[in-house]
């Protein structure tokens, strides 16, 4: 069938050209008013990230450099946060910090959720593990995690790599009951029953069947450790068990200030807001997948 086209009017433009990307738009930003927090603690957890990545080209003065005769300067053109009892510039020490923070609680998450995902699925859906793995897991989660960090870091050694063991020995068996719990209720599902008498083998079943269905869990319990093993980090540092002092962390510029709190607090100031930003960020990212990955959570919004 042709379509004339009268003379003096011009062809009305294909509908495909435009309206994709206004109804790409459209869906972001009903996302967005769906799940704010997704969207603030995206944005803050970016932000920080730049700050982390292009702190060589965002700092002052190096962060190592000493200056006694310049210490426990207050802020000034100079030096922006003020320095410390070294001399030290905080704001350079801060931004720098932030690459030690970001990568403890990413390698954290990483760590701890992809041993703890394995753990979980051998216990929950291979009964004859089950009970020795969990045994051992329960064992762990009987000391504070705080405490099992000390005592790795006191056996191993201070050093960003050692903190990150440590904490992640301390996470692992909370995201391994998390996941065999999630295993033990889908095994007794039908589908699953049904590739069990098919004779379809048990790393098939837990690779298709058992494994996409334990991602949203994982993903939402990594954020929550990656906030909490930041948390960690700070108060390894702070207490002298975590990062050597020659490595600049948020917990260790702020147990440098400690003793000067009352009179120059701003050595302590900065580096906190700046671990306390980072840390609502990540959980209000986590919230917010919570909300959005959880079925029954996106029906009542």
């Amino acid at each position: 069938m042709s379509v004339s086209i009268e003379p003096g009017f011009a062809a009305a433009p294909v509908l495909r050209d435009v309206l994709p990307p206004r109804r790409e738009r459209g869906r972001v930003m009903l996302f967005i008013y769906r799940h704010p927090t997704i969207a603030v603690g995206g944005l803050l957890l970016g932000l920080m990230v730049l700050i982390a990545i292009f702190a060589p080209f965002l700092h002052t003065v190096d962060p190592t450099a000493l200056a006694p005769a310049r210490r426990t300067r207050a802020p000034n053109a100079q030096y922006w946060f003020g320095s410390d009892m070294l001399g030290r510039d905080i704001y350079s020490r801060v931004l720098y910090g932030a690459r030690v923070s970001l990568l403890v609680g990413f390698l954290v998450a990483a760590v701890s959720s992809l041993v703890g995902l394995t753990i979980g699925l051998c216990a929950g859906f291979i009964r004859i593990l089950d009970t020795v793995m969990m045994r051992v897991m329960d064992g762990l989660m009987s000391i504070p995690s705080i405490l099992l960090a000390i005592a790795f870091m006191a056996l191993i050694g201070a050093s960003v790599q050692n903190v990150v063991i440590a904490i992640s020995v301390a996470e692992i068996p909370r995201v391994a009951r998390l996941v065999r719990g999630v295993v033990l209720s889908l095994r007794e599902q039908a589908y699953v029953e049904a590739a069990i008498a098919s004779g379809t083998s048990t790393f098939k079943i837990i690779w298709r069947h058992i494994l996409p269905n334990t991602l949203a869990p994982i993903i939402v319990q990594a954020t929550f450790i990656c906030a909490s093993a930041m948390l960690a980090e700070a108060t390894l540092s702070f207490i002298g068990a975590g990062t050597p002092p020659t490595t600049p962390s948020w917990g260790n510029i702020m147990a440098e200030g400690r003793a000067l709190w009352q009179v120059k607090p701003f050595i302590v100031f900065f580096p906190a807001v700046f671990l306390s930003i980072t840390v609502l960020a990540v959980n209000l990212l986590g919230d917010g997948l919570r909300d959005a990955l959880d079925p029954r959570l996106a029906k009542r919004i």
